[in-house]
């Protein structure tokens, strides 16, 4: 017992000792806080710049490489609810995904929101489409029934128009009057197969008629990468790029 109670003392005491070892008492007296402003006078770091100009160079190679051109300039602006943008886009996604899947009925592959940057008249870099599209949106078709289908021509006429290919949609007072998908009038008995981004079926930009699908399939192609195939087949065919307004969607 006299031993056991001996060597608890010798533990207590090694640890009291090592954990006074252990503190320390140092006291912080002063701290001085220095700011220092990036600005174009500020001397670049030499050693910074060999680090990664050699990437750099090989990026701007890539990025800068022209993939097309194009015979008109491609702006989002609007005109009665359309964009020549707007208009290329959707049209070169659903080009590109009927390769995979034919039957797709028609296309909102992006909204207005979505196209950010426009394309310019002749030479198109690869930094173009990067530029328009910088997100890794994937496709995937949905086969939506006619109400999901209704309620988002109604989302497309509340906001006055977003980028569609494969339909026609006539809007009055921001309600959807007149709808034709593929020439012919939409039937809300009917089920549609729908190109779109994962990011507008996931709720994105408050668009909520793909939550309940019959359907949905992955098209393996990402938005950006659609667009860039589109763009290289037109120039390897010595074609243009082009789009025209050719009232597919209309406000009254």
């Amino acid at each position: 017992m006299r031993i056991a109670i001996q060597f608890r003392i010798i533990v207590l005491s090694a640890v009291s000792v090592f954990l006074f070892s252990c503190s320390s008492n140092y006291k912080l007296i002063n701290a001085r806080r220095v700011l220092y402003p990036i600005s174009p006078s500020l001397a670049a770091d030499s050693t910074i710049i060999k680090t990664y100009l050699p990437y750099k160079l090989k990026m701007d190679a890539q990025m800068n490489a022209v993939i097309g051109y194009s015979a008109i300039a491609l702006t989002k602006t609007s005109v009665g609810g359309e964009s020549l943008l707007g208009n290329f886009f959707s049209d070169a996604t659903l080009h590109e995904a009927r390769k995979t899947y034919p039957d797709i009925d028609f296309a909102m592959p992006s909204t207005n929101g979505g196209l950010r940057n426009d394309l310019p008249l002749g030479a198109i870099t690869l930094a173009n489409v990067f530029e328009l599209m910088p997100f890794e949106n994937e496709l995937i078709v949905f086969e939506l029934n006619g109400s999901s289908v209704q309620s988002l021509m109604n989302m497309i006429a509340k906001s006055k128009g977003q980028p569609v290919s494969g339909i026609t949609i006539k809007i009055t007072d921001r309600k959807p009057v007149e709808v034709f998908i593929n020439g012919k009038p939409f039937d809300p008995s009917k089920s549609y197969r729908v190109l779109t981004s994962d990011y507008i079926a996931g709720g994105g930009d408050d668009v909520n008629s793909f939550k309940n699908p019959v359907k949905s399939t992955i098209v393996g192609l990402k938005v950006r990468d659609a667009l860039i195939q589109y763009i290289k087949e037109q120039q390897a065919s010595g074609k243009k790029i082009n789009s025209i307004l050719d009232r597919r969607v209309t406000n009254d």
